[in-house]
Parts: structure tokens; sequence; C-alpha cells
């Protein structure tokens, strides 16, 4: 596939249109799934890119940090911002500098001069990085996982914990209860489909209205969520649970190779075999759970991250000077009309 030919759509008029972008981007590329080899049929195009910040935004009072296109699902990151990103290894702006040839869909010079310093921005930091990004996803795999075997007894417990959580945050956003009070607590239920139950005593006199609705819909939205758990679309959230088992090991991937080898490798070639079984429900059980070998396979990466943070010749902390100095002979160019 000419991966290219999908720039000339008119969908994508904005690159060229916008005032931030236009002769200012360095790089465009694939991101998501095309890009780690691990797309199917229904996979959708995703665009990353680079844009220098203009003149404006430099030495001006504008201030630019990215381009968001909701419609292509395209992002394109403001230099300055690209810069900060990648100075902390964040995995999804370093896996830009690491794309097959044939991903990146636009390199303009100044975009070459960066992935040939790509190494500069390599740091034991990928440790807590990737790996946070990895702890993260697994949650998410837990937690979803973990919600639908709930018993209701347990699942109201933590529809409770959610909206207590969000109730400390009310006091800050909203009018603090000065004219009465609101009371939530988890009794025996009224309902006869369930043990036990939420329950709210609200007394509130001379309360704005619209604060009033703003803290309801929010607490009857995290309910609704919950509830959604058990009427759930099977087959749609297979899907992504295995997607997100998928990626979780995909960072640990490419964390190691960082640790180990210095390289970015964005495109899993070798391992595209094993990512795609763990996508398409290999690991999965007809429960929905995760089969054992799965979990001995993430404690292997687990074992093999640890190891490659060991003994990584990395240095702790990215080369700063090097970097400032890159980045300040690049916005001297632009400062002076060079590009």
């Amino acid at each position: 596939m000419d991966y290219k030919k999908i720039l000339q759509g008119r969908e994508y008029d904005f690159i060229r249109e916008n005032e931030h972008l236009g002769k200012y981007v360095i790089l465009l590329g694939l991101a998501g799934s095309h890009s780690y080899g691990t797309s199917n049929e229904n996979s959708d195009i995703d665009i990353r890119g680079i844009t220098l910040n203009r003149k404006e935004d430099l030495i001006g009072m504008s201030d630019f940090e990215q381009y968001v296109d909701e419609g292509t699902d395209t992002v394109i990151y403001g230099f300055q911002k690209l810069v900060t990103l990648l100075l902390s290894c964040n995995p999804n702006t370093v896996e830009l500098l690491g794309l097959q040839p044939e991903h990146y869909l636009y390199l303009h010079p100044l975009g070459k001069e960066l992935l040939s310093r790509r190494k500069l921005f390599l740091s034991r930091r990928a440790i807590q990085s990737f790996g946070g990004y990895a702890d993260a996803q697994l949650r998410r795999l837990q937690n979803a996982l973990a919600r639908d075997s709930f018993p209701q007894r347990e699942k109201e417990q933590h529809i409770f914990n959610s909206v207590k959580n969000a109730m400390h945050d009310f006091q800050r956003r909203y009018k603090v209860f000065a004219h009465g009070s609101f009371h939530i607590y988890i009794d025996q239920a009224v309902d006869p489909k369930l043990e036990t139950e939420i329950f709210v005593d609200a007394n509130l006199k001379h309360y704005p209205l619209r604060d009033y609705k703003n803290m309801w819909n929010e607490m009857h939205n995290i309910v609704k969520d919950y509830d959604k758990i058990g009427k759930r679309n099977r087959k749609k959230d297979d899907n992504h649970l295995n997607k997100h088992a998928m990626h979780l090991i995909r960072l640990f991937m490419m964390a190691i190779d960082i640790l180990e080898e210095e390289e970015i490798r964005t495109y899993r070639a070798k391992e595209q075999e094993l990512l795609l079984d763990i996508r398409n429900g290999m690991y999965q059980r007809p429960d929905g759970l995760f089969r054992e070998e799965f979990y001995e396979l993430l404690a292997d990466y687990e074992k093999r991250l640890h190891q490659a943070a060991e003994g990584t010749s990395l240095p702790e902390q990215p080369d700063r000077k090097k970097v400032q100095e890159f980045v300040m002979d690049v916005n001297e160019r632009v400062v002076r009309d060079e590009i």
C-alpha cells in the first residue's frame, strides 16, 4: 500500500492550510497498528507528525503545542513540545523516531536531522516511561477482567468508592455546601434485584441549580458506566482487551530494545506473529479471562526488562546540552526566516 497517497485526500487539507502547519511541518509518519505491524482489516490510519514553532511562537506572544484533527486521527506536535516529550522518553513520541522508512509519509531535511540525532534522547528514563505505560495497560486489563467477575455487592462498593472520590473534587469545583449537606452511603438494597445499594441524603437550600445538575450528572455517569459492565458487547470488548494485552507486551519489547541495543524499533517484524496472536485472542479463554500462558509470557518480559535495566549502558539522563544546541540551531533558522 502506498501510504503517501493518503495525504493527497481532501480530508488532509488542514495540513496544507493551517497556519501552524504547511511549510513548518518537518515530519509526518504512520502511528498505531500500521506502524507496529499489527494492523488488521478494521485498523484505521493514524498519523503523527512534527511541525516547527513559528517565529511568532518563539519570540512573539503566540503559543503552540500541538494540532489535533479528530476526523483523521492526526496529531502533529510542535517542535518545542516534542523535544520535551522526547527528553522524558515518552513512548508515544519516541516511536515516531523509529518507524520503517516507508512509514514516513513526509520528511523535511530538518526531520532527517532530528532522526539522525535520535540516540540523543535515549536514557534510562525509558525504564520508568515505558514501564509506566505498560503498568497502565496492565491495570486497565486487570480492572476490566476483575470488574466483569465481581459479585454485585463488590461492584456496588466500587461504584460507591468512585462516587465518593468524585465528592472530594466537588468541594473544589463547586460551591462548598454551606447551604446544606450531601451524604452518600451503602445500605441494604430497596431494589429486590440488588443485595446492597447506594443511598443519598441531600439537604440543600438556596443551592445553584446548575451546580446541582453538574454534580448529579457526574454521579449518574459513574453509575451508568459500571452498569454497562453486565451488559457489555462481549465480542467488541474482548477485542479491546486483546488489543490492550498486545500493547502491554509490545511496550516491553520496545523498552528492551532501547535499553539493550540503544535502538528504537517501532515495527515489530520478529515478534509480529506473537503480537497478532495476542490481538486475535489466541491467549484468551472462552470465559474472557486470559490463559496462564499469557501471564507466563508477561512475567518473562518483565524479567527481561529488569535485566536490561541492570545491564544498560545508557546514561541516567539525556545529553541536554547537545539537545539544546540542536534546538537552538533549528529555532534560529526559523527566526531568521531560513525555512
